[in-house]
């Protein structure tokens, strides 16, 4: 089951686990969706892999299954690409 981070890695800011604007790679590194077009070009900086939207879990489901509350905040990383 995906973790659901709750927040940009890059800029910190808030990603619940039903928002749209999450993007995360297969490693489940996550980045809001401006930081992962505008400052890494679709590319995670942590493992080279590409970001895709990340799948929103149902309010039924997130309430019994709810997204992780510990932040990944690694800002000095998200310069460019990997």
């Amino acid at each position: 089951m995906l973790q659901l981070r709750p927040n940009c890695e890059c800029c910190n800011q808030d990603l619940p686990g039903d928002s749209p604007d999450a993007r995360i790679c297969s490693f489940e590194c996550t980045f809001c969706s401006d930081c992962a077009s505008n400052k890494l070009a679709g590319t995670c900086p942590n493992c080279g892999g590409e970001l895709v939207a990340r799948p929103r879990r149902p309010a039924g489901k997130l309430a019994r299954y709810p997204a992780s509350t510990e932040p990944v905040f690694k800002p000095a990383g998200c310069n460019a690409p990997a």
